[in-house]
């Protein structure tokens, strides 16, 4: 596996025409990624990707890890999920944009598979098996809590070297409204749940989240897969789901 990731990324982001804007907390512009940024040919490769990484891995093997565009090779911070009939099998993911997100998705697929310390490792008769689904993420920016918006904002709050992340999707899937999600994220972080009302720093972000299952499937497994958490490590490492 490749080390953690440095800190301090450097960003390129797409043009401005493939995004709105909104304003955090700081006035600097929160890129929005609730759209549609990845075409279907690039998703359906970063989603072969993930397979092939898992199965490159299984055979010993070394996957290419150079950007076959211009596009996939801008920095990117993601979480690969993986499901095995309908159920959670692993999710790890980058919380900053430290390196391009095909090599992102080719990294945090293989840690899922493997690395996802609640579960076993795949084996090669669940690779073929697995379903992926891919959380593309905006960088985190300043957010004042009362903007936060259910269903566009996955949130990271941190204080004190705690922090906790959640994905957009996870307050829709547990039908949770603003103060609850931010409570929610406190808690994931291992903080009191009144922590973002006591001057702990909130952050959001966006995120394009595609893959093989299908719209309509909600089971168990996927709202466990949503509840994405930094765990109190330091924003070098990768994160497991």
């Amino acid at each position: 596996m490749s080390p953690p990731l440095h800190n301090s990324p450097a960003q390129s982001p797409p043009p401005d025409a493939r995004k709105s804007e909104l304003a955090g907390a700081s006035g600097a512009p929160l890129k929005d990624f609730f759209g549609q940024e990845f075409s279907k040919e690039e998703r359906a490769l970063l989603v072969r990707l993930a397979h092939d990484s898992i199965a490159f891995a299984l055979q010993g093997r070394d996957i290419p890890l150079e950007s076959p565009t211009l596009h996939l090779a801008e920095p990117r911070g993601a979480f690969t999920s993986l499901y095995l009939h309908g159920e959670l099998r692993g999710c790890v993911g980058y919380v900053l944009p430290a390196c391009s997100v095909y090599r992102a998705v080719a990294e945090t697929a293989r840690a899922a598979a493997f690395d996802d310390n609640r579960f076993p490792p795949v084996t090669e008769a669940e690779a073929p098996q697995l379903q992926v689904e891919l959380s593309i993420l905006s960088p985190p920016m300043p957010i004042r809590p009362e903007q936060v918006e259910i269903g566009r904002h996955g949130l990271l709050i941190s204080w004190g070297g705690r922090r906790g992340l959640l994905l957009p999707q996870v307050p829709v899937e547990h039908e949770w409204d603003r103060v609850t999600f931010l409570e929610q994220t406190c808690r994931k972080a291992g903080l009191p749940l009144d922590a973002w009302q006591k001057g702990a720093s909130v952050e959001a972000f966006t995120a394009e989240v595609f893959g093989e299952k299908s719209a309509g499937e909600k089971s168990a497994g996927e709202k466990s897969a949503g509840e994405k958490s930094a765990q109190h490590l330091p924003e070098s490492e990768r994160q497991s789901g």
